[in-house]
């Protein structure tokens, strides 16, 4: 066997992830030089140039993906071993890296989270918060949770949630602005936008009784982060357009107010999305099981006492 140490290997996987030498390091908590050195050791040992390097970024070569492919699933292997060994004791243990908008991560996970980590003290969670789709197949990440249709074949979704996006404003704005009575009545309103997948959601699509019609909406702000427009809603600067799970617990403290009920939207499912063909550990697993019951119950189990 040709290479002498798997942590040049895992040297390999991050630099092919993050793009950079300094990004993989600092992953793996050592320095670049070390780093460099692995990868070096690496090419050696192999005879073949893995990465072509410059000053901003390392491109893998067609050997490097190569190795990279065959590395990815030697990992994955013996990750389903450990689980395999761990799951004999009976206990859960291990990190589960979970990326999740920054919404719903706020305002319905986190609890739930919590009881999740109680009951399982063995686990660990790195929770990326935010409304930039993350590649679930390149980046550190063992589950996404995403809003909307599924697009990616090479993903395997749980669903966990029919949501639908909905209006809702501050009583502070509905007393200086009189609320809409229809869809058209929004052009005449400030409203709150924010992008997802990197455009900005202008085009706020109604029914009624089978009939739809988009309304390209104007406001005076909006913001990569949605969470800013659910902020910008409390504070009484405008309408905005959000899933009614983000925005439930507002809408019952009546810090918020729906718009236009009776209006029809289309669905907005929420998903947790894995890898097609990556080994899944039992505590993925028991976590996307466990959000599945507390979206169907609305609350989570009780944590065991202390």
């Amino acid at each position: 066997m040709k290479i002498d140490n798997l942590g040049d290997l895992q040297v390999l996987l991050h630099t092919a992830r993050t793009g950079t030498l300094s990004s993989a390091a600092r992953a793996l908590g050592m320095t670049p030089a070390a780093a460099s050195a692995a990868l070096k050791r690496l090419e050696a040992q192999l005879g073949a140039r893995l990465f072509e390097r410059s000053t901003r970024a390392m491109r893998i070569t067609p050997q490097g993906q190569t190795l990279l492919d065959y590395a990815g699933r030697a990992f994955e292997l013996l990750a389903e071993g450990e689980a395999l060994v761990v799951a004999d004791r009976g206990a859960l243990v291990g990190g589960i890296r979970v990326a999740a908008p920054s919404d719903l991560a706020r305002n319905v996970l986190l609890p739930w989270f919590d009881a999740f980590l109680a009951l399982h003290p063995g686990v660990e969670l790195a929770l990326s918060v935010g409304d930039r789709p993350l590649d679930v197949t390149r980046d550190e990440v063992d589950v996404a949770l995403r809003y909307g249709p599924l697009a990616d074949s090479r993903l395997v979704a749980r669903p966990l949630q029919q949501s639908r996006p909905r209006l809702f404003a501050s009583p502070a704005y509905l007393a200086r602005h009189p609320p809409p009575r229809t869809p058209q009545d929004l052009l005449s309103h400030n409203c709150l936008t924010f992008h997802r997948g990197g455009r900005r959601q202008q085009v706020w699509r109604f029914g009624l009784k089978g009939q739809w019609v988009d309304v390209r909406v104007q406001g005076d702000r909006s913001s990569d982060d949605a969470s800013l427009a659910r902020l910008w809603a409390l504070a009484g600067q405008g309408i905005t357009f959000k899933s009614e799970l983000d925005l439930r617990a507002e809408a019952a403290r009546g810090e918020l107010v729906e718009l236009l009920p009776e209006w029809d939207t289309e669905p907005y499912p929420l998903h947790a999305l894995l890898p097609s063909g990556r080994f899944v550990p039992a505590r993925v697993r028991a976590l996307i099981d466990f959000l599945i019951a507390c979206f169907a119950a609305g609350h989570a189990p009780a944590a065991p006492a202390h």
